[in-house]
């Protein structure tokens, strides 16, 4: 399996303004937008981390998933939330020839945990023998920060002033979450269970 980022998140989508204020930085000076830049990757860098650690992304964007067979044929379970279209899905055979799927054999199942797709009226179109599929994904909580919900946004900016002010630090102690930043997160982390077990 493997999960692409088609599109990023617009610099305009940024709350590099917001931040600043957040770090309390001066303003009304000539070179007020000296530091945007990296203000900018550290913002990038901790909403990054809070999606690969909650599987929610952040701001709305495209990505393509690709795997080689289905958990189940009557429904799959996608790898990120919240996920607000499928835009396609195509099957390819172990030739690399592509066949878009019917968008009308299956729909989007929302969830805030676990979106899944489904067929509609029978079993998903097969995955070709030596083959995969590819599903794109529109996926976020929307194309603007305000969009957010508050405590996410919150802790986006907590952790991203957390790597500000530990910018010149070679190493933090094996990469450990701000507890304050984990707080805020933690009822956005997805529980997986297989087979009666945690995952």
């Amino acid at each position: 399996m493997m999960l692409v980022e088609e599109t990023t998140v617009p610099l305009s989508a940024l709350p590099v303004t917001q931040f600043k204020d957040h770090l309390r930085l001066g303003s009304g000076f000539a070179d007020d937008a000296i530091q945007d830049g990296m203000l900018e990757s550290f913002l990038r860098a901790a909403m990054a981390a809070i999606e690969a650690r909650t599987g929610k992304i952040l701001i709305e964007r495209e990505f393509s998933w690709t795997l080689t067979l289905w958990r189940d044929c009557q429904s799959q379970a996608l790898p990120v939330a919240p996920v607000s279209a499928v835009i396609e899905m195509v099957m390819i055979n172990n030739a690399r020839d592509e066949t878009v799927a019917d968008a009308g054999s299956y729909r989007l199942v929302p969830d805030m945990q676990r979106p899944r797709i489904e067929a509609v009226g029978g079993v998903l179109s097969p995955v070709p023998s030596g083959g995969s599929v590819r599903i794109g994904l529109l996926a976020g909580f929307g194309p603007d920060w305000a969009d957010l919900p508050a405590d996410l946004g919150q802790a986006v900016l907590m952790l991203a002033a957390h790597f500000y002010e530990y910018r010149h630090e070679a190493a933090l102690g094996g990469g450990a979450m701000p507890y304050s930043v984990n707080a805020l997160i933690e009822r956005y982390r997805t529980v997986r269970v297989f087979g009666g077990g945690r995952r």
